[in-house]
């Protein structure tokens, strides 16, 4: 039977998704756990890119999956057109902090943007704003820096800050995976000053709210 793959970073994220689907311990790398059931795989994989990408091969690589799913928070680049607890789903990703000075397309599966699939969710029953075709940056850095934040949004245009999809999505893509691939982010804070103590204030109302977002996908997911 094919299962759907989860990946998430953190701990505080992973138990929301674990109590929701009643997952159980199955194996560990070094620092990457797995938890599953007959329907379910998640990977808790760590913090950033690497661990992310190294999470999200050990799933593809391991299992049969009909399609893949991250989740987890973000911070807001929309300043106060984004309230903590908003859940996107991206439909584009790109790097913030890759930088090659070439061009070329030879280039493009780290300087270009990667484009996941999109799925029709029903917004009408949420208590949150709930947005779809969001652009979402991945960096290996915690943003807690107003002008930075700034500067990235007046450079990308972009929704939400965080520091695993790209790689997540960058491995899908490498198994084939890419058109079956989702990503969810709530926010929890404001990528700015206040972010350091604000994002683990706010994850569990966060995650609360993305898990909604998460319950609506599956049970897309499970008509494939």
């Amino acid at each position: 039977m094919k299962k759907i793959g989860i990946l998430t970073a953190m701990q505080e994220e992973a138990q929301h998704i674990i109590n929701l689907l009643g997952l159980k311990p199955s194996s560990t790398l070094k620092n990457i756990s797995f938890f599953e059931n007959e329907e379910y795989v998640l990977a808790l994989s760590g913090v950033g890119k690497i661990q992310a990408s190294i999470a999200t091969t050990a799933l593809c690589s391991r299992y049969d999956l009909k399609a893949l799913i991250n989740i987890g928070i973000a911070g807001s680049l929309l300043g106060n057109q984004a309230q903590i607890g908003d859940v996107f789903l991206v439909q584009r990703i790109r790097q913030h902090d890759m930088y090659l000075p070439f061009d070329g397309e030879h280039l493009n599966y780290a300087k270009g943007e990667i484009e996941l699939s999109t799925i029709e969710i029903e917004k009408s029953d949420f208590s949150f704003q709930f947005r779809t075709g969001a652009l979402c940056l991945t960096g290996d850095q915690f943003l807690d820096d107003q002008s930075l934040t700034q500067k990235l949004r007046a450079e990308t245009n972009a929704d939400v800050v965080e520091m695993e999809a790209f790689a997540f999505a960058s491995a899908a893509r490498e198994f084939g995976l890419l058109e079956q691939s989702y990503s969810i982010k709530a926010i929890s804070d404001g990528a700015n000053n206040e972010s350091q103590l604000a994002h683990m204030d706010n994850l569990d109302f966060a995650m609360e709210n993305s898990i909604q977002v998460l319950k609506e996908l599956l049970k897309k997911l499970q008509n494939i």
